[in-house]
């Protein structure tokens, strides 16, 4: 769609559209994958705004809602050690564990510290020679290429206390689990704008060719949003394709330089996704040239292998499964100031969009 259509114009030609496509079919079924997206969603009441038949559904887009619980725990490890620092983005401070959270240990006497930036963790390491610091690589195709920039930087200033526990996750191959799955009826995915400025939108091309899935690159804003939708509805009428609405970000190449930089220190391993379990292939390890930065390598540290019954519906609700409200501990047992899963502790999670704006 070329034509800038008012946003209650857009609206109403969705639910339109919905109303048409809905007299030969139950529903309709689109997700987003990407936690941006799902909080603006809410924020902007777009779910609330659209025919009830059309459900919006949250994917596997939030970094912290897919960190697995066994990892956390790795994590908590690391900060046992003496004259070790982990350092880590703020959302991952109150993510439970079998054995607590990073705020526990931080509690415990563990030396925890919350950066903005890797290059935070790489200037304390500087700063204090006679400490390790671990930062934990926690995120997607958009944190991976600045972890990856920072460990060359690392090398160039000859930096020996710094290191990354690599967590990172791919969102193409957690697509392709979804995709998989037959019980996880999909009718179209609304494609994260963030990782798409830096992969492009060839890695999804499968999607299309394989397993015919509408799809969309969308960008964040309102008309954003429902663009994507409109375009999501439209080709669910006349085929699959593989669109971008967020043009004034996305490149069909994405981001060259971001790509080589990931390419450079890291390769494709597998990774254990919270609520999942393994997907192959869906993460980044270091490659040879740069193992003494792999902080798992360095300190012989085992990840967690225990997980706790708490009741949680996070991977459920990250799977498409569930919404939020479905989950039995959702604004009882779990809330935004005593979180037992993920989705509610992160500021992208789907329970935590849910309870700030749907309830």
């Amino acid at each position: 769609m070329r034509r800038k259509l008012p946003e209650q114009v857009l609206l109403q030609e969705i639910n339109r559209q919905v109303a048409e496509l809905c007299r030969n079919r139950d529903g309709l079924k689109l997700m987003e994958v990407c936690g941006t997206h799902t909080m603006a969603i809410s924020s902007f009441g777009i779910r609330r705004a659209v025919d009830p038949r059309l459900k919006l559904l949250s994917g596997p887009g939030c970094p912290v809602c897919v960190t697995d619980e066994r990892d956390i725990d790795w994590a908590i490890g690391f900060a046992a050690l003496k004259g070790v620092t982990v350092v880590t983005f703020g959302d991952m401070m109150r993510v439970p564990g079998a054995n607590g959270s990073l705020n526990d240990a931080r509690a415990r006497g563990a030396d925890v510290r919350v950066v903005y930036s890797p290059l935070d963790g790489l200037r304390m390491a500087r700063q204090e020679l006679e400490r390790e610091f671990v930062f934990l690589g926690v995120g997607f195709e958009t944190t991976a290429p600045t972890v990856a920039a920072t460990v060359l930087e690392a090398v160039k200033l000859q930096v020996k206390n710094f290191s990354v526990l690599p967590l990172f996750k791919l969102i193409p191959p957690a697509l392709k689990y979804i995709a998989d799955r037959p019980q996880i009826r999909i009718d179209g995915l609304i494609l994260p704008g963030h990782v798409s400025t830096v992969i492009g939108s060839q890695p999804y091309r499968f999607l299309v060719d394989r397993y015919r899935m509408p799809c969309c690159i969308t960008g964040f804003e309102p008309r954003d949003i429902l663009e994507g939708i409109f375009l999501l509805l439209q080709q669910i009428v006349k085929g699959p394709e593989l669109t971008i609405q967020y043009r004034r970000s996305v490149r069909p190449e994405g981001n060259p330089r971001a790509k080589a930089l990931m390419a450079t220190v890291f390769k494709l391993v597998d990774a254990n996704w919270r609520g999942i379990g393994k997907i192959a292939r869906s993460g980044l390890g270091f490659k040879r040239r740069f193992a003494r930065f792999d902080a798992g390598q360095r300190f012989g540290v085992v990840a967690g292998t225990k997980s706790k019954r708490t009741g949680c519906a996070c991977g459920d609700v990250i799977l498409g499964l569930k919404t939020p409200p479905e989950c039995r501990l959702f604004a009882r047992r779990c809330t935004l100031e005593s979180p037992v899963g993920p989705c509610m502790v992160s500021s992208e999670g789907a329970c935590a969009a849910y309870y700030r704006y749907e309830r």
